[in-house]
Order: C-alpha cells, then structure tokens, then sequence
C-alpha cells in the first residue's frame, strides 16, 4: 500500500526559499574567501582557526557556514565543518551564484523599482561588470571548455580577437599553450578590462595581448585586427540582438576582421522545453534578469536563421548542457 503524500507546507516551503536566498549568498562568499578550495583539498575545517588564517571575522565566518549547512552544501558539528552532500555540486557551480548574488545582487535587490514603467528609461539599471568577468570564467572553465577545448587544438591559427573577453583568461590560456599566437580582447566595461589588464600581467603574456574598450556590437576598424584569423565570443552573443542587430554585426565582424577563417560562438538560448516549477540551474536566474533589462533572448532556433543572411555558413554546432540550452557554433565565413 502507497503511502499518503505529506499535506503541503506552505510555511515551510516560504522558510525554504527565504533561506536558499541567504545559502545562495554564502556559497558566493564561501568561494570568494576559498572554503570551497579549503574542502576540496583538505576536507574539513574548523570555522575560528579558517577565519584567523584568512583574516576574516570569526562570528560572521560562522553564519556564512550556517547558512551552507541549512543547504547541506556542508556539515557543521560547532567549529568543526565538513562536505555535505550538496557540496561537490555547490562546487561546480559556483559561478553560477557568484553571477546571480555578485553581478545581478544590485539588479535583484532594485526588482520593486524596475518592473515599474516610468523607471525604465536611459541606464535605468547597474550590474557588477567585474563580478560578472569572474563568474563567467569560471562557467566558462567548467561547463564551456570541455567543448572549447577540442575545437580549438584542431585549428591553425595566428591571431585571435575574443568579443566580450571578460576577465582575458581564454586569451592567457591560448597565449601560454601557443607562444607564436597573439590575442586582442575586446570588451564594452572598463571595470572587465581592469581586472583583465591585471590577468594578463599576472600571467606574463602582455607584450602579446592587446585590450581594448569597445562595443562589440558596432565595431570600427583599428590597426589590432589586422590578421585575426579566429574570432570568438562566449556567453554575451544574445548581446547581439535584436535580429536586424545580429545580422548587421556578424556582417561587420567580417569586415573588421579581412582575415578571419573561423568564428566560435557560445552563449546561452532561451528555454522552451521547461515548466515553470522545473527550471534548471541558471536559466530563471538568466532569463529573468534579461527580461527585466530589456534584453531579448534569442531560441536555439532563431540563432539558426541567422548565420546564411549574415555571411556566415555554420560548420558545426556543439550543444552544452548545462547551462541548459547552451551551445557552441563553429562559424566559417561563407564565399
């Protein structure tokens, strides 16, 4: 005999969610301050000795792992914590909460005043360029590479222009696997090209990589791409729309960049396959803060229509996933 379900829980199911979003928080926090390093190689720390080392307050280092216990990201016995259940997956998706608590914090805490229609005109919302160029490395690292990857040791190349670089850590990847390749980055925040200006020295590679502030989306001709034969662009090409733009700018890319022979480019499309309640990682997270900046998102299906009419054929086409509908194309340019 089929046991009853338990009766909903409308209180409990509240007390739920306000918690995720303080645990959805501390995961960042807990990265930032490298608990999650910390456990993965040690597997246990104790909560005043981790925050005297890191010189962190000891009593606000204990709320941060509370609010992971309550997650059962880990387990608390006092002082002493180590991995939950929920860890290993905390741990690969860091990022994605890192984006979420980071770059959109301010945007989510400013919901009430952005839905209204009198508030939503000029630069009418602000996001952590910064934080966003971190968590997008990460997500980059570990859900795009595994496809990035493979691609990109099969093509010969000598330049490379990345669209939307962020923190410039494909640029130093390809700079230190290939010494005779030089890279342009090329992104629209000044904060992103800080933060890649200090990678880029940090990694010694600087008299091969170039950056530069501009809109990717309306690019002009300049000296840089001169014999850039592979451009690529991850995680901003909805950027790119509405349609009309992304034509005119996949048009553009080929004429700023005279030599290209290769073009890979991977984002996150817009979900249509899921139910409200079953939304997987990220994608509300994404589709909501898109919706309430005014951003359209393109589907898996609109992006096919635009690369013939653009100039562009579409060599090959590798699906990511997670982020769900994630994707990376393979563009060559069409004769």
């Amino acid at each position: 005999m089929t046991a009853a379900p338990a009766p909903h829980d409308p209180e409990r199911a509240c007390a739920q969610i306000f918690n995720s979003a303080i645990a959805a928080a501390a995961i960042s926090a807990a990265w930032d301050v490298g608990v999650f390093d910390e456990l993965r190689e040690a597997e246990r720390l104790d909560a005043a000795d981790f925050a005297s080392r890191h010189g962190l307050d000891a009593d606000a280092t204990r709320a941060v792992l509370t609010a992971l216990s309550a997650a059962d990201v880990v387990r608390r016995e006092g002082d002493r914590v180590t991995a939950g259940p929920n860890f290993t997956e905390a741990d690969r998706t860091k990022g994605f909460f890192y984006w979420l608590t980071g770059g959109y914090g301010e945007l989510f805490g400013q919901l009430p005043r952005l839905l209204r229609a009198e508030n939503r005109s000029g630069d009418f919302y602000r996001r952590d360029g910064a934080a966003i160029g971190v968590a997008c490395r990460q997500n980059n690292k570990v859900f795009f590479d595994p496809a990035f990857k493979p691609v990109i040791a099969s093509l010969e190349f000598s330049a490379i222009a990345d669209l939307g670089c962020g923190s410039g850590e494909r640029l130093i990847d390809i700079a230190g696997e290939r010494p005779g390749v030089r890279g342009v980055g090329i992104d629209v925040s000044a904060d992103v090209l800080r933060l890649a200006r200090n990678e880029v020295d940090k990694a010694g590679v600087a008299e091969r990589i170039t950056l530069v502030r501009s809109d990717v989306t309306a690019l002009e001709e300049r000296p840089e791409f001169a014999e850039v034969d592979l451009v690529t662009s991850f995680m901003m090409a909805h950027d790119f729309w509405p349609r009309d733009a992304c034509v005119a700018s996949f048009r553009r890319i080929r004429e700023v960049f005279p030599d290209v022979r290769h073009f890979l480019l991977a984002d996150t499309a817009r979900t249509t396959a899921f139910s409200d309640r079953d939304m997987p990682i990220f994608s509300l997270g994404f589709e909501t803060a898109h919706a309430v900046m005014g951003i359209y998102l393109p589907t898996l299906d609109e992006w096919d229509a635009v690369f013939e009419e653009s100039g562009w054929h579409c060599l090959d086409r590798h699906l990511i996933g997670t982020p769900a509908n994630s994707f990376m194309f393979h563009l060559v340019p069409r004769r």
